[in-house]
């Protein structure tokens, strides 16, 4: 099992920053890769970013390209998403997600999954 809990989250004007991060806990966190999917409600859950275990590999939709950004640090178990230029668009609940193997952008392929975090985007 591995336990995963986002933070950072809040209520930012748009072309604002802010940061989000997830800690985990439970497994080897260098085994996993980490993505960070979105979801408004109604809709299906949307691939955002994700890392391989080693941090050497990362993808993005291309809806935040160039103004988001994933890293990990595996000493500190900790995934984080630096969102800049942030778009009322953007505005969702933002999940961390857990999968043992190869770094995936599908969130059916992942296998634990953190209870969220709100970013709303003010125009």
């Amino acid at each position: 099992q591995v336990q995963l809990v986002e933070s950072g989250g809040g209520l930012v004007q748009a072309g604002g920053s802010l940061r989000l991060s997830c800690a985990a806990s439970g497994r080897t966190f260098s085994n996993y890769a980490m993505g960070w999917f979105r979801q408004i409600t109604g809709k299906e859950r949307e691939f955002v970013q994700s890392i391989s275990a080693s941090g050497g590999a990362t993808y993005y939709a291309d809806s935040v390209k160039g103004r988001f950004t994933i890293s990990r640090d595996n000493a500190k178990n900790t995934v984080y998403l630096q969102m800049n230029s942030l778009k009322p668009e953007d505005t969702a609940v933002y999940y961390c997600a857990a999968r043992r193997g190869v770094v995936s952008t599908r969130h059916r392929e992942y296998d634990y999954w953190g209870q969220g975090t709100r970013v709303t985007v003010s125009s």
